[in-house]
This record gives structure tokens, sequence and C-alpha cells, in this order.
């Protein structure tokens, strides 16, 4: 059965865990958090060799020494399976972890057997984990059952790397329909006896739909993963992308976990924000903790 959603009750928890506020004594230590979180993303059809290369060093020091501020690295570079050997050369002998898109994101729309072997290739290709895409098609078509299957065969296409799975709860759009997409997902891993905590993330958007990561529709995957953990024990990752720019988005969905699921998921291992644009404002939030002072783009090194 389909798990229903309130959507006035949804509407309204989001709205007030959206006024919570993190104190000043733990704002530093937030925004480090959330840089630990940060799957640093370069998904562009002009993506070069260099340009991964440059967004995989600041992944490892996200800020110039100079600035004398301790900034950890992100969680995740996340490139196209093409770009993957890019990653893996910078990256190598970092803890930074290396993502990649598949199943012809952003779109879904290519054969399964395509999808499957483009899964393959950027695993093969060293990739630790895949952001793949469901087909909103299928989905949209009351076909369901096609889109837990296709999971299901992604995730034994990816092996051993850890699995995202993006929702893109904007073409979705309705609050009944994301929570039907994220129990598609867990029909699809419920099997696996073996599911480790965290080698599964629903994820809401590839950040090229309008809307992208809604307070309101980030709290659905929170609530779906709340609720396979209690039905399984098994901890579900989320990650909400698209759309996130600022400081001060990062740090409400951290409220938004801790209130929701509590701190054990307050870590790189079960929640990642997914971004391109949102290291820079929290970098300068963390030189202005310290100095007083708001740092320029051109120093905290923008790539």
């Amino acid at each position: 059965m389909p798990t229903p959603v309130d959507a006035v009750m949804l509407q309204q928890r989001a709205a007030q865990l959206g006024r919570r506020s993190i104190k000043t004594t733990s704002k530093a230590a937030a925004l480090q958090m959330a840089v630990s979180m940060l799957d640093l993303t370069t998904l562009e059809g002009a993506d070069t060799p260099g340009q991964v290369r440059a967004l995989c060093a600041r992944a490892k020091a996200p800020c110039p020494r100079d600035l004398g501020i301790d900034v950890p690295p992100v969680a995740a570079a996340c490139v196209y399976p093409r770009l993957v050997p890019a990653a893996v050369e910078a990256l190598e002998g970092s803890p930074v972890r290396i993502a990649s898109v598949a199943t012809a994101f952003p779109s879904g729309q290519s054969s399964l057997d395509l999808r499957l072997k483009e899964t393959q290739a950027a695993v093969g290709a060293g990739a630790h984990e895949i952001d793949m895409v469901i087909s909103r098609g299928l989905f949209l078509s009351g076909r369901q059952r096609d889109v837990v299957d296709e999971i299901r065969m992604v995730r034994a296409a990816a092996g051993d790397a850890h699995l995202k799975v993006i929702l893109e709860t904007g073409e979705l759009e309705t609050a009944d329909n994301i929570r039907r997409g994220a129990d598609c997902v867990l029909e699809a891993v419920a099997s696996e006896s073996d599911l480790g905590h965290g080698e599964v993330f629903l994820k809401t958007s590839t950040g090229k739909v309008s809307p992208a990561a809604t307070p309101s529709s980030v709290l659905i995957l929170l609530e779906a993963a709340r609720a396979h953990y209690r039905s399984t024990g098994i901890r579900l990752g989320v990650k909400p992308a698209g759309g996130i720019r600022r400081s001060k988005q990062a740090l409400h969905l951290l409220v938004m976990v801790r209130e929701t699921l509590g701190p054990h998921w307050l870590t790189p291992a079960l929640f990642r924000i997914g971004a391109s644009s949102l290291l820079d404002d929290l970098v300068r939030q963390l030189i202005k903790l310290r100095s007083g002072r708001y740092a320029s783009l051109d120093e905290v090194g923008i790539t």
C-alpha cells in the first residue's frame, strides 16, 4: 500500500523546522560539518579534465592555507562517468570519495541496457558512488513495479559502489508521488539482507529541474528513511541536491536531519548535500566567524 502524506502537516513541519536556529557558539562546528557532508559537483556539458582536476583540488583543500581557517575536505567530488579517471588521478591518496552520475543523467531516457553499462563503466573507472536517476516516465505512467526492478538492476550493476537514487522530486510534483518514489527505493533494497548503513541514499534532484531540494521534499525523504530504519534497523542515507547555495540553507538541513532522524545521521556516511557553489559561502561564513569580515570570492579560491 502506498504511504499517504498529509500535505498540510508536511508544510507546517517543514516551516517549523526552517525557523529553528543553531546557536552562535555551535555555528562554526555546524559549518564545518556541512563542508564535510558536501558532494562538490560539476555536471556541465563543457566539463573538461582540467576543470575536474581543479574541482578535486578544491575538494581536498576547500580553503587557502594563508587564510588560517581549518576547513575539512568535502565528502565527494561528483562528475560525469567519462571524467572519473581524471578525478581518480587528482584524488589519489585523498579521503575524498569519487561519485559519478549514471543511467543517462539527468533524463534517464535511454535503454536499460545502456544505463546498466554506463553504471558498470563508471565503477570500473574508479567511482566509489553512483548517483542514478529513476525513470520518471515509467513512474508517472503508473509502472512503479518496473521502477523498483530497474533500481535493483542498477544496484547490482554498481557492485560495491554506494548507490544514490535520484527521484527528481520537481518532476514528481506531489508529496504523495515523492513518497511513492521513495517507497520504490525502500522496496528495491528491502530484500538485501547484507545491506549496510549508508550503502543506499535517497536523493531529491539532479539540480537540472526546478523546484529541486525544497524543505518539504527533503522532509519526505527523511521521514521515509526513518520509517525504513524503524522496520529494518538499517539506516539509509539522504542527499538533498539542487538550488542549495547559501550556508543558511545548509544549516537548516542539518537541523531537519537532527530533529527527524537524530544525531546518528549527522555524518557524511548518511547525509550529503549536493551542490556546486555552496562551498564558497560555507568557507566565507567560517572566515567571518574568525575574522569578523566577509572574504571575497577571489580570496576563497573559487574554481
